[in-house]
């Protein structure tokens, strides 16, 4: 074990699936599939939300100690960052990042215990959908400031 308490490696993190979604478009429009109790990685029904997230804006970072969260970028685009804090993780230190948005419908599923947020990318405001196990509860929860926290992370636009 690094002993920098907050190490990162770039690459999956154990428990995060990324599933593609299924889209259904015709003349009256479009159909968006998010989550069905039929699905694998459906575990329970909590609540369900919808965030809207200007360009440029970060919201994160959170972590929910019990809630899987499942979301899906159904309008405009957004960056999901997760970071990897477990320390009995095989993933330990490690930092997903996934972009959604038309060029990518899918639906991030995050295991509890993971911090996690998504910065508004793109030029129009966008819209996150959130299918969780659990209804909110903000004593199960845990913030920090996108900007000024541990993480080895900066929310920046990078060139590759």
């Amino acid at each position: 074990m690094s002993s920098n308490p907050w190490p990162c490696v770039r690459g999956p993190v154990a428990g995060v699936e990324v599933v593609p979604l299924a889209r259904i478009s015709d003349e009256r429009g479009t159909i968006h599939h998010m989550l069905k109790h039929t699905d694998p990685h459906f575990q329970q029904f909590g609540e369900i939300y919808f965030s809207s997230i200007h360009p440029g804006v970060v919201k994160g970072w959170h972590r929910h100690r019990d809630m899987t969260l499942n979301y899906a970028c159904i309008h405009g685009r957004v960056k999901v960052v997760v970071y990897d804090c477990r320390e009995e993780s095989d993933t330990h230190g490690h930092l997903q990042e996934v972009f959604l948005g038309p060029d990518n419908y899918a639906l991030v599923v995050i295991p509890p215990d993971l911090w996690n947020g998504f910065k508004g990318i793109g030029d129009t405001t966008a819209i996150v959908a959130n299918c969780c196990t659990h209804a909110h509860d903000p004593r199960r929860s845990d913030r920090m400031d996108p900007l000024a926290n541990p993480i080895p992370y900066s929310w920046d636009v990078r060139c590759h």
